[in-house]
């Protein structure tokens, strides 16, 4: 039986990853910060921090695992310390790292972010355009990648970059966008809306992770979703499987994008300096090479994901809202000024 060890495994997709894993056979052992919900034969659970080296050196000496996927990080929602976020995401990588190497694990799948950048590039991102992050999240996940570089020698390093992960279950900012919906509000978009965001169904990012596995040697991977629609298009999509009496409608640019970055800077906004950079911009990564490499492909288009992640959160509103001591994108992002915005629309 196949051992692998999931970090962030109680998060959004760490858990969809994990069941894949256990699914399969494999006897997995999560450890996050988070307590663990899920239940299984071949699942052991372990609440610690990834940052702590003895407790991991532990774990690893515990286990011999085939391989490491490395999910956790903390997001830069709400009242995140950016201390906090900065040492897990980049020390804790590199904590995990070393561990690997130590215990003699052979593989370590990292996922990463589209969050690298923070500005269209008039095309498809390939894995080698230079990096540009915007805010602390973003940098810290390429300092994460940077730090695993040296690393390469001795342990195959797989880093899978993603857009936006939709799914069931998938909430966040993007529970904001569904009260919106739920509600029969007016759905804003900055611009036209005609502007193309790729987004990824967690379904297929879990099988680029899993896939990953056969691959010889350390490599960067982008993937993302296909045939990407417009963002109005997309909410429209979603308004209509909701059966709702929402409408889309447009902000003026320059002004909306104003009033987002002084909101950010009077810190009554969820939206940070990406999406507001981004909010009306084109982006989507080229998934050229992992299609060749891996024969990855995806299965599911952003109207989809996005369709069957508000159906999750309008079957189950009163629980989510309820919810405590669960990861950032298994709850909803608090609303802010936004709430305003709700009730004027």
């Amino acid at each position: 039986m196949a051992k692998y060890l999931v970090t962030g495994g109680s998060g959004f997709f760490g858990g969809i990853l994990k069941q894949r894993l256990l699914d399969g056979g494999a006897e997995v052992v999560n450890v996050d910060l988070v307590p663990d919900s899920a239940r299984h034969a071949s699942l052991t659970s372990i609440q610690g921090d990834i940052r702590d080296e003895e407790s991991m050196r532990r774990l690893f000496a515990a286990y011999k695992f085939e391989a490491v996927f490395h999910i956790a990080a903390m997001l830069a929602h709400g009242k995140m310390d950016d201390k906090l976020l900065w040492t897990s995401n980049v020390d804790g990588t590199g904590v995990i790292a070393q561990c690997a190497t130590e215990a003699g694990v052979k593989k370590l799948v990292f996922t990463s972010t589209n969050c690298l950048w923070a500005s269209n590039l008039g095309h498809p991102v390939r894995e080698d355009d230079p990096p540009a992050p915007a805010e602390l999240y973003g940098e810290s996940k390429l300092a994460a990648e940077r730090l695993l570089e040296p690393f390469a020698d001795r342990l195959d390093v797989v880093i899978v970059r993603c857009p936006t992960i939709i799914d069931s279950g998938r909430l966040g900012l993007l529970a904001i966008l569904f009260e919106f919906i739920r509600d029969n509000k007016t759905v804003w978009v900055v611009g036209s809306g005609g502007n193309r965001y790729q987004f990824i169904y967690a379904g297929d990012l879990a099988d680029a992770c899993t896939q990953s596995l056969g691959f010889s040697g350390s490599a960067t991977f982008h993937v993302g979703s296909d045939n990407v629609p417009t963002l109005r298009e997309c909410y429209e999509a979603v308004i209509r499987a909701a059966r709702s009496r929402s409408k889309v409608r447009s902000l003026p640019k320059a002004p909306a994008l104003a009033a987002m970055r002084a909101a950010h800077v009077l810190r009554i906004s969820p939206l940070g300096p990406y999406h507001y950079r981004m909010i009306a911009e084109d982006f989507a990564f080229d998934t050229s090479r992992i299609k060749s490499a891996l024969g990855w492909r995806p299965t599911v288009t952003n109207g989809e994901m996005l369709a069957a992640a508000y159906q999750y959160y309008a079957d189950n509103r009163e629980e989510i809202n309820a919810r405590t001591n669960v990861s950032a994108h298994s709850r909803a992002a608090e609303m802010g000024v936004l709430r305003l915005l709700k009730w004027i629309s």
